[in-house]
């Protein structure tokens, strides 16, 4: 690996720093140089993580391990590469630059700050796929919830304030069990480096895993929190329906954030070298995400709004994905991992796309009754107007996409996604069992066919609602600004589509490096300090 390379592992934790902190010296008065420094800023994350997603591919195991001060593990602090974190740091920039691009038109002028807390999350969210140790976690985990805490508010309103008050007290809440849960950790192995921690666990004592399990039961449950796990979950699509297209658009992969660090700490911490603890909490990661998933299928067939269906529309996949990592299985990881993917674009387009849907129906929604009005002159002004049938036309079929997407239908990305993951799971070689599909298995098989029929049927019913049931109100006219991050957007769902066979072997090596952590452990603890 060449010095550039290594070097640039620590860049998404920098550059966001330092354009956070070079945006808080203009007032709001500049807020074009703020905007322009933040473009400029998300764009370079973005190529940033293309050159780390290449230079990970091409190492056989973790392909950088950063030693910030040179002070080597578990001492000192640690940025560690690989597949994993490579592949969440590029679906992170995708879907902040389709969200910042969306904000322009309108949203980043309704409220103060929203630039630099934009960075302040990015680099909260690229710091926790990177770092390599629990201490630092929760450095930029309470980071990525600080920034969150002012984005989810932005815009103001009552709706949006009351759920972002029930949002800051439920992350608040397991923030407090974050650090018992790492303290119950230290207390018993004395060390908090992740590599080290895989290390240690085999050999505590019979006396001590008691406790380093209530530790990781505590630890586990504040990242289920984030995840959106039922019964933790009644925070989530309040609060994502209240916020604005652009905030709840990047906030599609801070569920995200809990899914990876389950699966990261889980399969390296309690895999199959864990000793008397390996998979300790598999079935209740199984169960959790089953009836996670049971709950968001509900919600999405009774919701009766396009914001609310989209909020348990990510519950949905969040418990696909945590029923999945919970079989413990490197195939069903990898169809998990490609899922993930396509669900978290599908959802970052939706979220987008409803707006410019319920733009000019003035229905009681959030986003219809506080539009951002356009400044002109200094004056205040409201579009108005029908869109074009062009623009209708274009609404329609994204929309269409988002339905094919999120249901599971072929020929899109979804589809695949659920397709690998249920060959994965009813495989019996791949399974084990003497032979026999597991019950669980096909309990998630069929509440995956029935979540893919009831967002269906509850996207059918609310888009015959939205494009051909007559309605005083029209659609209003949508800007290029806006519409363009949706199509993006999509069309990255249409590129994985064509390009699944590359991506799944991408994915598939991914899920491999994961379930024989053996290798992250070595480079991290074989690597000198300066």
């Amino acid at each position: 690996m060449t010095p550039w390379a290594h070097h640039l592992v620590i860049a998404p934790v920098v550059l966001p720093l330092v354009a956070s902190a070079l945006m808080l010296l203009f007032d709001e008065r500049h807020r074009t140089v703020r905007a322009t420094i933040n473009v400029v800023s998300t764009f370079a994350l973005g190529a940033i993580a293309v050159a780390l997603l290449r230079v990970a591919e091409a190492a056989p195991g973790p392909a950088a391990v950063y030693l910030l001060g040179g002070w080597p593990a578990p001492f000192g602090i640690v940025l560690v590469l690989d597949r994993l974190s490579a592949l969440m740091l590029l679906l992170t920039s995708v879907l902040a630059s389709a969200s910042l691009v969306f904000s322009l038109a309108r949203w980043h002028r309704a409220g103060v700050h929203f630039h630099a807390l934009f960075q302040f999350l990015l680099m909260g969210l690229d710091g926790t796929f990177l770092t390599g140790d629990l201490f630092n976690l929760f450095v930029f985990f309470e980071l990525l919830l600080a920034a969150s805490y002012g984005l989810a508010l932005h815009g103001s309103g009552s709706a949006r304030v009351r759920a972002g008050l029930h949002y800051v007290a439920v992350n608040l809440a397991a923030s407090l069990l974050f650090l018992i849960g790492v303290s119950l950790i230290y207390a018993v192995t004395g060390t908090l480096n992740m590599a080290d921690l895989a290390a240690r666990i085999p050999a505590v004592p019979a006396q001590n895993r008691m406790l380093l399990e209530a530790g990781a039961g505590v630890l586990g449950i504040a990242f289920l929190v984030k995840a959106g796990m039922w019964p933790l979950c009644f925070w989530l699509p309040p609060t994502y329906a209240a916020a604005s297209a652009p905030v709840a658009a990047i906030f599609a992969i801070m569920t995200k954030v809990g899914v990876y660090i389950v699966l990261r700490l889980w399969l390296l911490l309690f895999g199959a070298g864990a000793g008397a603890s390996a998979y300790f909490g598999a079935d209740w990661l199984v169960s959790g995400g089953m009836m996670t998933l049971g709950f968001g299928l509900i919600g999405t067939l009774a919701a009766r709004d396009l914001r609310w269906l989209a909020g348990f529309a990510v519950l949905v996949s969040s418990g696909t994905l945590l029923a999945a990592i919970g079989f413990g299985e490197i195939a069903v990881t990898g169809g998990a991992l490609f899922y993930l993917v396509s669900s978290t674009l599908a959802l970052g387009a939706f979220f987008l796309l409803i707006e410019l849907v319920e733009r000019g129906r003035m229905d009681g929604s959030v986003l219809a009754q506080e539009a951002v009005p356009e400044e002109r002159d200094g004056i205040a002004e409201v579009e108005v107007g029908a869109a074009t049938p062009r623009t209708v036309a274009i609404l329609a079929l994204s929309f269409m996409g988002c339905a094919l997407l999120l249901s599971g239908l072929p020929p899109l990305s979804g589809f695949i996604g659920k397709f690998a993951l249920l060959t994965a799971l009813l495989n019996p070689a791949g399974m084990g069992g003497g032979g026999a599909v597991p019950p669980a298995a096909w309990a998630l098989l069929v509440l995956l066919v029935l979540s893919g029929l009831t967002t269906m049927i509850a996207m059918s019913r609310l888009g015959i609602r939205a494009f051909w049931v007559p309605s005083e109100q029209a659609l209003a006219q949508v800007r290029m600004i806006e519409i363009a991050p949706v199509v993006l957007l999509l069309f990255l769902t249409l590129a994985l589509t064509v390009e699944a066979g590359p991506a799944m072997r991408y994915l598939q090596a991914t899920a491999e490096a994961v379930h024989a952590p053996q290798s992250y452990v070595r480079s991290v603890l074989s690597m000198d300090g300066a």
